[in-house]
């Protein structure tokens, strides 16, 4: 359905998960919920994210109706960088906790000829240092969709601290910098498509806690 991008370059700050949880387990039965505790940032107005979680409880989605970054003719001069950050409240069934696995995100992008773009996430819970970042670049000349994961492995996840309510972190950006392309010519680079059928995908790792 989408065409992933060989020029994808990944980095990620190593993470370390605490100790104390019992071996990987399967996605709880009970009901998971997520709220919005805040949204902010150029590339989510009000009105424009979406979050769903999946009914295996493996994953949820952000959607996005108008993140989009450009340059060229007509652009505005901020334009060029678009950003969202999420602040979310996950509700999940007592005895488990979870981190981040992996992180799908896709979108579509025109890019003239000597034209840049960039791909940024991060996330990370609320009161905790440890950080997942990533970053992925593209080159022009490219008109087509794209998608980028980047992966944790299952021993450098971090999870949230069982009994602890701590809201969960997402940072985004989208960067498109014209380099030596035309500049009569228009560069882009969004995280929704021209279908709205474009979503971030997040994918759980759960844990079961320790009994008291």
């Amino acid at each position: 359905m989408f065409a992933a991008l060989s020029a994808a370059a990944l980095t990620a700050l190593t993470m370390f998960s605490p100790v104390g949880y019992h071996d990987d387990v399967p996605p709880p039965t009970g009901k998971i919920t997520i709220d919005v505790a805040t949204v902010n940032g150029s590339g989510c107005p009000a009105g424009t994210a979406a979050i769903a979680v999946s009914p295996d409880n493996t994953s949820f989605t952000v959607s996005y109706s108008d993140y989009l970054a450009k340059v060229g003719p007509g652009a505005d001069p901020t334009a060029f960088r678009k950003n969202c950050q999420l602040n979310l409240i996950v509700n999940i069934p007592q005895g488990f906790t979870y981190g981040i696995a992996s992180a799908d995100y896709r979108g579509f992008a025109h890019l003239e000829p000597g034209a840049t773009g960039l791909e940024k996430a991060s996330y990370y819970f609320q009161g905790m240092s440890e950080t997942g970042r990533f970053q992925t670049p593209f080159s022009g000349p490219l008109s087509d969709n794209w998608q980028v994961t980047d992966s944790t492995e299952i021993g450098a996840i971090v999870y949230k601290p069982c009994g602890e309510q701590r809201n969960f972190n997402i940072n985004t950006e989208l960067r498109v910098d014209a380099g030596t392309s035309d500049p009569s010519k228009t560069s882009f680079m969004s995280m929704d498509s021209t279908d709205g059928n474009i979503d971030t995908t997040y994918h759980f790792q759960w844990k079961e806690c320790p009994k008291p």
